[in-house]
């Protein structure tokens, strides 16, 4: 009887240690599968290259013969209606000037200054304006009927307040008429004297 109950104990006990023994096994199998386990994966990938862009403005006397005057000496040359070499009091005489946009250029804002005033003192005695015209002619009629850039009797010595917009690649063009005048009021004084003047515009990109 006692070996019976030995032997039922023994057996209790050695089934307990397979049962530990499987679960045991079972927990280290679980550890392994979850180690040996790989997510799959992708990716995106996004890149760009960025190349700075150019400004560039053109200048033309008679409206169609566009190039490039970047410096005070070697200016564009107006052509004044009445010849400035031969004013009298109460002469006005007109002159173009466009600019646009090389191309290629970004768009960008033009404003008119004064460069240099030069010769030999007629420039105190001489007034003038300038108006943007929708076309390339400038005259006391088209002159007349354009936008104000800069008030009539304005000082030589002085340029405009406001600016104009200019339209990439040469898509849009500014022709500045130029009204300069000697008033009836100059005195004997003005006489054989000369003014060399240089207007400047300057291109800013938009």
């Amino acid at each position: 009887m006692e070996r019976t109950r030995r032997g039922l104990r023994e057996a209790k006990r050695l089934r307990r240690r397979r049962i530990q023994a499987i679960l045991a096994g079972g927990l280290v199998l679980g550890v392994g599968a979850a180690a040996t386990l790989a997510a799959w994966n992708d990716s995106e990938y996004g890149a760009a290259t960025f190349t700075a862009g150019l400004f560039d403005i053109v200048g033309a006397a008679d409206g169609t013969t566009f190039a490039s005057h970047a410096t005070s000496g070697a200016p564009a040359t107006l052509s004044f209606v009445v010849a400035p070499t031969a004013m009298s009091p109460g002469t006005t005489t007109y002159a173009l000037f466009s600019v646009k946009t090389a191309n290629p250029s970004v768009a960008g804002t033009l404003q008119l200054g004064v460069g240099s005033t030069a010769g030999t003192g007629l420039a105190p005695f001489l007034t003038y304006g300038v108006r943007s015209v929708a076309g390339t002619a400038c005259n006391a009629t088209t002159y007349a009927a354009g936008t104000a850039v800069v008030p009539d009797g304005t000082a030589l010595s002085t340029g405009a307040a406001g600016t104009q917009s200019v339209a990439a690649n040469g898509g849009s063009t500014v022709n500045y008429c130029f009204a300069v005048t000697l008033p009836s009021t100059a005195g004997n004084g003005a006489q054989g004297l000369t003014a060399i003047q240089t207007w400047q515009i300057t291109g800013t990109s938009s």
